[in-house]
């Protein structure tokens, strides 16, 4: 992918839908957020590497296995999220980025730019809040 643009570059709404260079523009996004989460979880598995796990004083050990499992926790959560953006790549690669799952029509770039991740216009994810609402409060 030869196309190139700017570090200021945001994509328009007066430019064609995913465009080559919007597609690399999310392209770059999406790996720089990969990256950072990678670089995140390695601190993270380093840190607990780390941290000595013999604390003489109970109340220590037991803070101390509190914030292990809200680490590992959120690692989780993490992962998680690297899959999705890893199925995002996918759809930039087969040309399905930034459509809507349900409905097949553009994503907004503004929804796209918050949430690179997105596979619902906003109104379809509303709809899919809503439902599911009615369901929990039965």
């Amino acid at each position: 992918m030869g196309v190139e643009f700017k570090d200021d570059y945001r994509p328009s709404e007066e430019e064609p839908f995913m465009n080559d260079r919007q597609r690399a523009y999310f392209r770059q996004k999406l790996i720089a957020w990969k990256s950072d989460i990678l670089r995140e979880a390695r601190e993270t598995l380093d840190n607990l590497q780390t941290e000595t796990a013999h604390h003489p004083d109970l109340a220590d050990r037991a803070s101390s296995e509190t914030d292990r499992a809200i680490e590992l926790r959120a690692r989780d959560r993490q992962r998680k999220l690297i899959n999705k953006i890893d199925m995002a790549l996918q759809r930039i690669d087969d040309g399905t980025y930034g459509y809507c799952e349900e409905t097949g029509e553009p994503i907004s770039l503004r929804r796209l730019a918050a949430r690179p991740i997105a596979t619902l216009s906003l109104e379809a994810q509303e709809r899919h809040e809503r439902r599911e609402k009615i369901y929990r409060d039965d």
